[in-house]
């Protein structure tokens, strides 16, 4: 047993069987303590971990400066409510605008933060004397933008939808990366295009620069906002701080959450300076939204990524990535296609990609399938060389495996 365990893992597993809701499918295996991109279970097996934190952790498990912030902010203040300043949220506010654009609110998680950038595009209009209301915004197939009723009525995907409706009205869906379907869907009530750069649960989709300029365009000739949901993207995920300084496009909103605290619950938006007004006291609040202890881990997080170099080692180890799943491409026909972006990477197979997650977790890699055929890698942004080559390496065993049996 790991001496952090006080348990075993199907003591655990009990006892979530009697008082947790069973709405998720878990791994019958108790985690109990990581270090970077390591972590064991409550048996001391250990494990390579791919896909920390479902993307939140960017910095693998307790990165050390992260965990240093937090003991000492817990110390003064724990919580305090946004009536009052505090010095952590100034500080991490001008660290991420200073960054990127615009102003910042702070909320607890990505659907969160998407919800309040829709209500911010239609009150954006809503605050125009005269003409048409606009309040329509336009979304993207294989989307994800959260859970609750806006966000996930902004997710244009039907199995998330079952059993929800009626959902919430003026959301229009298009194909990814076509222009021309966006523009045929676009009427004087649309406020707002809004979309993930690449997308993440989607399958590691990349949108085109030609499409993202075409979309800028767009929004500017009919008087929309384009809003990036970079809840996936952001905080280095993909070599740069965030996923639109890829291209010469810079949205109006921008979303983020999970690695943005390096697994501390935290999301904000941006907004462009001249949009921020439009966000009036008493429309929109979040009780725990800029708390100080996600600020102070939100700090430690940019400081760790600019002082270990980890955008340059996101981009070497990127390239690592694709160099070994390009080369097993070409051995196996069951993979149709390699996407990456920085530490956002899918292997796309044309058989169903679930039973390579449990056979990697026996070999102690863990990873995770998407959208039926995708396996997704979500590693930490300071993952080693030879971390990538043993996760490759059990990675295409297993492919191999399942080429052969036809699994």
């Amino acid at each position: 047993m790991h001496p952090a365990a006080t348990r075993s893992s199907q003591q655990t597993i009990d006892q979530f069987a009697k008082y947790v809701i069973p709405n998720y499918k878990r791994y019958p295996v108790a985690l109990v303590h990581g270090e970077g991109s390591a972590v064991w279970d409550a048996e001391g097996k250990p494990y390579l971990d791919l896909f920390p934190g479902w993307g939140c952790n960017i910095l693998g498990h307790c990165p050390p400066r992260v965990v240093r912030a937090i003991q000492r902010q817990v110390e003064h203040l724990i919580h305090i409510p946004n009536t009052w300043y505090t010095e952590a949220q100034g500080n991490f506010a001008e660290a991420l605008v200073t960054r990127s654009f615009g102003k910042v609110f702070f909320a607890n998680s990505g659907t969160e933060a998407n919800e309040g950038a829709i209500k911010l595009a239609r009150l954006h209009y809503a605050n125009k004397s005269g003409g048409t209301q606009k309040f329509r915004v336009i979304t993207f197939e294989n989307g994800f933008h959260g859970r609750t009723f806006g966000s996930v009525t902004a997710t244009a995907q039907p199995k998330y939808h079952e059993g929800l409706g009626p959902l919430l009205p003026g959301f229009r869906y298009a194909p990814f990366n076509d222009l021309d379907a966006v523009s045929a869907l676009v009427d004087d009530e649309t406020c707002a295009i809004l979309l993930e750069p690449v997308q993440g649960e989607g399958g590691v989709n990349i949108a085109t620069d030609e499409f993202l300029t075409g979309l800028r365009e767009l929004c500017d000739r009919r008087g929309m906002l384009l809003i990036f949901d970079e809840v996936q993207t952001g905080m280095g995920r993909t070599g740069q701080w965030f996923g639109y300084q890829h291209t010469s496009v810079q949205p109006d909103i921008m979303t983020m959450a999970k690695g943005i605290a390096a697994g501390v619950a935290c999301g904000a938006f941006l907004c462009r300076d001249h949009i921020a007004p439009s966000l009036r006291p008493g429309l929109h609040a979040s009780t725990f939204g800029g708390n100080p202890l996600a600020m102070a881990a939100g700090i430690a997080t940019m400081e760790t990524i600019e002082e270990d170099g980890l955008l340059d080692n996101c981009r070497v180890m990127s390239d690592r990535f694709l160099k070994h799943f390009a080369a097993l491409k070409e051995m196996l026909p069951i993979i149709r296609d390699v996407r990456t972006r920085g530490m956002m990477i899918g292997v796309e197979l044309n058989i169903p990609a679930t039973p390579a997650v449990a056979k990697c977790m026996e070999r102690g890699v863990l990873i995770n399938a998407t959208h039926d055929t995708v396996v997704r890698l979500l590693p930490a942004l300071n993952i080693t060389s030879k971390q990538v080559d043993l996760g490759c390496q059990v990675i295409s065993d297993v492919l191999k495996e399942m080429a052969a049996d036809g699994v």
